[in-house]
């Protein structure tokens, strides 16, 4: 069985947060989910819970950060194509995210990224398959 991750991402607004990750493509996982938190399926294996701040200092008891201010955690995702990654940064970007830096092209590698209405950081990356060793 592959290891699965569950992040958990404080947020202002539960439901802000539901509509941009949807605006992205992800899906709600509403088995996980009420009034304080949201689940977003990413992938298969990869999901992210997105909880009030109240909901948040019952699994952690230390200073929320301001992620619009201060960077604790990137979050980096791979893509399927150059395409794919230029989409979803625009996606982000037209559902009220900004986008993180201009993209990156190494050859062999593309980057770029984009943060989301909390100031979450997300790093996208495509690699050629046929060039990347």
């Amino acid at each position: 069985m592959p290891t699965n991750i569950f992040i958990s991402l404080p947020v202002k607004d539960v439901k802000k947060s539901i509509a941009f990750y949807e605006a992205l493509g992800y899906k709600t996982n509403p088995q996980f989910a009420d009034e304080t938190v949201a689940c977003i399926a990413i992938s298969d294996t990869i999901s992210v819970m997105f909880t009030t701040h109240e909901k948040f200092q019952e699994i952690s008891s230390k200073p929320i950060s301001d992620a619009t201010k201060f960077c604790q955690v990137l979050l980096s995702l791979t893509c399927e194509s150059r395409e794919a990654l230029d989409v979803l940064v625009a996606k982000a970007v037209a559902a009220g995210g900004t986008k993180a830096h201009e993209p990156e092209d190494y050859g062999f590698m593309y980057q770029c990224g984009f943060y989301d209405l909390d100031g979450h950081g997300w790093g996208l990356t495509w690699m050629n398959p046929n060039k990347a060793e």
